[in-house]
């Protein structure tokens, strides 16, 4: 942990630059490596290709993005970054706004650890002594 999931609509595949938001929010993440592991995150994006929004008659369009994050944050720590990925995701899709109709969402959710189950070796990888 941290995931960060982002959902959006394949009329975006082309204008989007999803692949740049996933680096700019990994970026957001690694600087705050206090509270996440470098070797636990993980970006990623899937592209929505049945969907209706509003009334249909639209070429509208959506990005949905949750974060998803193990318990042991405060809610100060969890404010700060839901604020500092939000701002991301705003600053990147501004253009879009700008110019079609789109509906941009970000949530975060909180595991408490019951019926989660993680084997990772990739952490060692950040906590070898230089």
């Amino acid at each position: 942990m941290p995931h960060f999931i982002v959902e959006y609509t394949d009329n975006l595949k082309e204008t989007g630059q999803i692949r740049e938001l996933l680096m700019k929010v990994n970026r957001v993440l690694r600087n705050r490596s206090d509270l996440f592991p470098i070797g636990g995150i993980r970006c990623r994006a899937t592209i929505v290709e049945d969907y209706v929004i509003a009334d249909g008659l639209e070429d509208d369009a959506f990005v949905h993005a949750t974060l998803k994050i193990g318990s042991g944050r405060t809610n100060e720590e969890k404010t700060e970054v839901s604020e500092a990925i939000f701002k991301q995701l705003s600053e990147h899709f501004q253009p879009l706004l700008d110019t079609r109709y789109l509906a941009l969402s970000f949530e975060l959710q909180e595991f408490t650890g019951e019926g989660t189950h993680k084997l990772n070796n990739i952490h060692t990888r950040f906590n070898r002594p230089d």
